[in-house]
Formats: C-alpha cells, structure tokens, sequence
C-alpha cells in the first residue's frame, strides 16, 4: 500500500489550511444563471416524485380507498411534510451545517471531529450512526436513477400501451446514456438539464392548476385536522400507507449532499420560490383528479394531463427524471470524496471540472458502480411501484441519522442551548421515526435491499477507518519524531553519500518509514535529505510565490511543504526546481524519490481485526493508486521502500 494521491499528504498541515483558507463558493454567476444549473443538479430528485407519490399512496403496497376524506388526508401529509421536513428542517437548519462548503452526512461527521475524543463511548457511537447513514444513502443513490426514469417510461402504459413489454430495454439504456455524459462535469451537465426542469416545474404547476380549477375543494387540505381524520378513519392501515407519502421527501437528502456544487443561498432561494409552489400545485392538482375521477388512481399524474399531452409529457418526465438521477450522482461524488478524506475509503481517481467550485468533481469509479446498480435494479424488478417499496427505507433512515448528528452539531458548534437543540431533536425526531415506523414494514416487499446495501458499505467503511487506524498505529509505535532522528544520525555520525533524497511525509513531526527503513538496511544517508509534504488546499489555485514553505533542520535535513489549490495538478520536480529561489539548490536529474510501501500481512495481530475483515483491508489497500504519476515524479528515479505491517 502506497500513500493515497487523492488524499493529499499532511494531514496536519492540511487541516491548518483549511481553518485559514476561505470557503469558495460559485457566487460569481449571474443569480438566472445559477438558479437554472441549481435546478438542474439540486432539484431534480424531489421534483420527480410527484410521479408517482400519490399513485404508490392510492394503488401501492398498502392502498388506501380513494374517497374525498381520504384524498384530503393525504395532500394535508404532503403538504405538512414538505413543510416541516423540507423546508423547515433541511432548508432553515441544516443546511447552515457545512464543512467548508460541503453538505452531507460526511460533513456532519466531520464537524463532530470524528479523532477527537475517540475514548468516549458516545462519540464512537455517532461516528458509526453518521457512517451507517451514508451507507443508506448510497442505497438510496443506487435506487434513485432506476426508479425515477423507469416511472416516467412507465408512462407509455397511458401513452402507448402497445410499447409495454419495451419498458424495461428502454430504461436501460436511457440509464447507460445518463451515465456515459457524466464525465462532461456537473456545471456542464446542469446547463444542459437546467432549462429542461425549468420547463418541467412550469408544467408540474401549470397541471396542478388545471386541476386545482376542477376541484378547487382540495385547498382545504392546508387544514392538519384533514391529516388527523385520515389515520382516525383508516388507522393501522392508513398509517402503513404512509411509506407512500414519504415519497414526496426523497431529494431531501441528496440536495443537502449537494450543498458543496452551488451553496446555500441558491438553494433556498430556489426551493421556495420556484420549486416548492410548483411541486405544492401538482400534488394539489392530482388530489382535485381523484376527486372528479377515483378511476385515475393507476396513474393520476398522467391522467392530470389532457389526451393530447400524454406522450410528451412522457418525454418530458423521462428526461426530468435523468435530471432527478443527476442530483444523487453528483451528491454520490461529494460523499465519496469526503469519506476518503475522513479515512473511510482508499483513494479514489477525482477529476475536478469546474475552476469556480471545488465541490463540482467526476469520479469515474463511482460513476460506473451506480450505473450497474441502477441497471440491475431496474432489469431485476421491473417496476416502479416494486422499488418503491425498497426506496423509502434508505432515505427515511438517512433522515433520521441526519437529525440525531444535526443536534449534536448544533450543541458542539452552533452554539445552541439544550431547550432548543433538544426542541429541535424531540421535535423532527419524531416525524422521522414516524415515517420510518411505516417503511420498515415495507422490507418483505423489498426494503430488505437498502438494508442489504447499507450493511454491506457499513462493513466496508468500518474496516478501512479500522485498519488504517491500526497502520497508523504501528508506524506510530517505530517512527520517532524528526528532532529524535536527526539527533541519531548526528550522535552515530551515519556516513553521507552525495546527492539529495526526497521523502514524503503525512505528518510533518514524524519520521518517514521510508527514511528509517533506508537508514537500516544501508546504512547511509544522502547529503541532503528533503522531508516534503503535499497539502492540497480549498481554494482553486496558490500562487507561486505562496506555495513553498521550506525549513532548514540540523545535519542537511529539510522540511519543505508544498501548497496546491485544488484545480492545480500536483507536479513536484517542479517546485523542487523553485526551492533555489529560498537557498536549497538540487539537480533535478540526480534526485532520488523515496515511496513508501506498505506490504500489509493480515491476520497476524492478536488484538486487531477478525481475519476477514484484514483480507478485506488488504485487498481494498491493494486497489490503492500509486503516488508516483499523481506527483509526475520520474520513474526512473523513484526507489520504492517496503515495510511489513500486520494488522
């Protein structure tokens, strides 16, 4: 195992840079033009549910009767639901909780200073609740492409009824199109996406009141006491319906998780100017339908529409449903690269694609993972309404987590007093058990699947922070600091060889393994010796005059840092050049890099992991990139220097 090039070296240093550095966000764009990409990228997902929301409630799993009584019960959850659980838990409250501009259950991990405090039991219980979260999401990401688009095909049953038995091949490969245009970047993406939601929020509210006109009696729903009458007419079975419901929050997750591509102000502005009225008017407007017409329960968003505006509606539907996939793949790449940072993945290959915005990346290994998962989902069940029952559960439990970590940021961070933040906990705490309460009973149907897939990454995530943890540990308990190393190399008078050697470094106080691994098995040691450290900072390019932080030690030792900013691809043996600018002259052509290698030998340590877990470890570390073309060091000149570890 080599150092991970995605995971810049220092991590130390790295997080000094980030307290320093400021927050970058995309606020040089025209507020139109932001607006536009917001709804392409952000807004997608939750705006695709009204799809099937209603249809799932009416005709799903657990239907309920469609009568007047009923229809207002529903809208009166939907309403109150967006309300609470959207606008005012996700939008007014945790959304202010970033790291450094970057949204999802990773940041929220990440606010809690996961290595901190690591003795105190409760602290290691909310690191595992955040990480189980995200593994669910990662589920919910899975299922949300499959479901969206194979709901807007499923339109053509309305449509086209002979072209049925195509529905399945057709969502195929709308899916593999979606997901082959990715690496084309999330602002590229979501310019092209963004006038298309645009157009179909206007739709979604142009319907909904056309129906609301039909049935204007649906307004009534704003009252909550319609919502009481509900579960006190249709009681346990009314109340597992609800799985239905919840439907209409999925994209509340991921817009958080999106938080890094375009920050909070946009969203907000967006969500309740434009897309909140739109989705509030179609959903209204489907009750008014099943008002007038109960038969239209099978499909009442296409029945909303007139005869002649079926099939479009369809095309239109599928494409805004590429946009709904679109908001969980990019949220899909923020995650990941924030579990990597948090040291809960090995490094992965990111490729940034905007200079503006250092949260809008591509990465190509998550891209295909979810490609195939959602592939699979699709041509497995078959259905909408089957996956609908799996997709509630990953985001519904999500949710949850995100509550019980919002409040103990709040406490730790924001500042809040206990009445509040336990107001705040009690309070949304509740309406997410609620609903959690009705989609767990939804698992024989198929909410096992999100179950399956959370354990699954939840194993994988728990190992890697384990095993690295335990690496970490035994290079601790060998590598001196550097003043110790020095005082050695000068108090045995090691013999100097001339030239100079770099090694690379994740902490700045601590000896490489590389440099003590060389010192032992040859006994001798370059003139100069150049301790160097990559940081990769949050902000999109240093400077040349900023990027160099060199210090002179004893014995022709040096510790150099080297500053990137994110859009900056690392190259090395060209800053090495500029270190002549500060007094430290090296030939390029004679330097000698020094990589640190990691042969990790598993199952060898009484008090560390199970041993399937260490092979797990292993092969995952194994699967680790190299450092050598991330930092365009010459092959030629890079010597490799192993290390047995047992873990």
């Amino acid at each position: 195992m080599t150092v991970n090039p995605n995971e810049p070296q220092g991590r130390d240093a790295q997080q000094e840079a980030h307290d320093r550095a400021p927050v970058v966000e995309p606020h040089s764009q025209s507020f139109k033009v932001l607006a536009i990409a917001v709804l392409g990228v952000v807004y997608g997902d939750i705006g695709t549910s009204p799809i099937y929301a209603l249809r799932e409630t009416f005709a799903g799993k657990h239907p309920i009767p469609v009568s007047p009584d009923n229809v207002l019960g529903v809208l009166s959850l939907i309403f109150w639901t967006l309300i609470l659980v959207i606008s005012l838990k996700y939008m007014i409250f945790v959304l202010r909780a970033d790291n450094r501009g970057e949204g999802g259950t990773f940041a929220l991990m990440a606010l809690l200073n996961p290595d901190s405090n690591q003795d105190r039991r409760g602290r290691r219980v909310l690191i595992l609740l955040g990480i189980l979260g995200a593994s669910m999401l990662y589920g919910g990401a899975m299922i949300t492409p499959a479901i969206s688009v194979l709901s807007a095909v499923e339109g053509l049953q309305v449509a086209a009824p002979n072209l049925d038995k195509y529905i399945v091949t057709i969502t195929v490969g709308i899916l593999f199109a979606l997901f082959a245009v990715q690496r084309h970047g999330t602002a590229k993406v979501g310019a092209i996406f963004g006038p298309l939601t645009l157009v179909w929020f206007a739709v979604l509210a142009a319907l909904g009141i056309y129906g609301i006109v039909q049935a204007p009696q649906v307004l009534l729903a704003l009252d909550p006491r319609h919502a009481v009458t509900y579960f006190a007419t249709n009681g346990m079975n009314g109340y597992f319906a609800i799985y239905a419901i919840f439907l209409v929050t999925t994209g509340g997750e991921a817009l958080y998780a999106d938080l890094g591509h375009f920050g909070r102000v946009p969203i907000r502005k967006v969500w309740f100017m434009f897309v909140l009225p739109s989705l509030l008017l179609n959903y209204f407007g489907q009750g008014a339908l099943l008002i007038t017409d109960p038969e239209g329960s099978t499909h009442p968003f296409y029945h909303l529409s007139p005869s002649w505006g079926v099939l479009p509606l369809v095309f239109l539907a599928t494409a805004a449903t590429c946009i709904a996939s679109q908001a969980v793949i990019t949220g899909a790449y923020s995650m990941t690269r924030q579990a990597v940072h948090l040291g809960l993945l090995p490094g992965l290959t990111v490729h940034q694609t905007s200079a503006d915005a250092r949260g809008q990346i591509y990465m190509p290994t998550v891209n295909w993972f979810l490609m195939i998962a959602a592939i699979s989902l699709v041509v497995a069940f078959k259905s909408s309404g089957n996956l609908a029952a799996a997709y509630g559960v990953a985001v519904n439990s999500t949710m949850a987590i995100t509550t019980v970590l919002a409040f103990n940021v709040a406490r730790e961070r924001g500042g809040w007093g206990m009445p509040a933040a336990l107001a705040f906990l009690i309070g949304f705490l509740f309406i997410d058990l609620g609903y959690l309460g009705a989609n767990i009973m939804t698992v024989p149907d198929g909410g096992w699947l999100p179950l399956l897939i959370g354990a699954v990454l939840f194993t994988i995530m728990t190992t890697w922070r384990r095993g690295a943890q335990l690496v970490a540990e035994h290079i601790g308990s060998i590598a001196p600091n550097v003043e110790t190393f020095i005082g050695k190399v000068m108090g045995e008078k090691v013999p100097r060889v001339p030239g100079a050697a770099i090694f690379f470094t994740g902490r700045l106080e601590q000896t490489p393994p590389a440099l003590q691994q060389l010192l032992r098995r040859t006994g001798v040691l370059h003139e100069q010796v150049v301790l160097t450290t990559v940081v990769i900072e949050p902000v999109a390019r240093i400077e040349p005059e900023e990027r160099l932080e060199l210090t002179q030690l004893d014995a022709g030792f040096y510790r150099l840092v080297i500053r990137y900013g994110f859009m900056q691809g690392p190259n090395v043996p060209s800053d090495l050049a500029a270190c002549a600018d500060l007094g430290l002259e090296l030939d390029l052509d004679k330097l000698h890099y020094f990589i640190g290698h990691l042969d990790l030998l598993a199952g060898r340590k009484r008090h560390g992991m199970a041993r399937w877990r260490d092979r797990l470890f292993v092969r995952m570390a194994a699967n680790s990139q190299e450092v050598t073309s991330f930092y365009q060091i010459p092959a030629t000149q890079a010597m490799h220097v192993g290390l047995q570890v047992s873990i």
